[in-house]
């Protein structure tokens, strides 16, 4: 008796429904995507194999570009408006606070402030700015700043940070410490490039014993 024959099915898929969901999510990474915005201070920090994270909030952040030009960075915006209403105080600049707060650097001397805070959120760059004066303990503006900084967070743990570019000169570097001191901020994290530890280094081996693996 022969087998009976079994109606073969095609074996062919319908894509159309995939090709849908396929298009539908396409579209919405396209729209919800948010490209990162070109840096108004351009930077490249040195690398290292420092496995601290920098910390989120209260931060202080002091940058150093490859001229040796230095800008300054807050993200509390009450903060900035006591440092705007102090300036204002002291050195009779007549800023507009509200402005002041909303900045996101300062790369200028005390006495050019007014027109910095004119000039469009979007066209602040850093290489058309001539920074904090910061070149001799004599015209060094950034220990007035480290001053008023530090008035503003009251007695308030500060996140201080620095970013320098890797081709600044140390002078730059120098002189920023310098406005440290005076202010005694003694402490403050170096802003760096991450990269691995290097295989067979001394680093290497430290982490690979506490982690209790052995080597071959």
């Amino acid at each position: 008796m022969s087998r009976p024959k079994l109606p073969r099915k095609s074996t062919s898929i319908d894509m159309t429904a995939m090709c849908d969901v396929a298009f539908l999510l396409l579209s919405f990474f396209i729209l919800t995507t948010k490209f990162k915005p070109s840096e108004a201070i351009t930077v490249n920090s040195p690398s290292s194999v420092a496995s601290k994270v920098a910390p989120d909030k209260d931060i202080v952040l002091i940058t150093i570009d490859k001229n040796g030009k230095v800008f300054l960075s807050l993200d509390d915006q009450e903060k900035l408006k006591f440092i705007a209403t102090t300036l204002n105080t002291t050195k009779n600049l007549n800023l507009d606070v509200n402005k002041f707060a909303k900045s996101k650097f300062f790369g200028t001397s005390f006495s050019q402030l007014s027109s910095f805070l004119e000039i469009p959120e979007e066209s602040r760059k850093g290489n058309l700015l001539p920074g904090i004066p910061c070149k001799d303990s004599a015209t060094n503006e950034l220990i007035d700043w480290m001053k008023i900084v530090n008035d503003s967070y009251q007695g308030q743990r500060v996140n201080l940070l620095l970013k320098g570019d890797n081709l600044s000169k140390y002078p730059s570097f120098k002189n920023v410490i310098y406005a440290f001191k005076k202010n005694d901020f003694l402490k403050f994290q170096m802003v760096t490039n991450p990269e691995s530890v290097p295989l067979g280094s001394d680093l290497w081996k430290l982490n690979q014993s506490k982690s209790g693996i052995k080597e071959d």
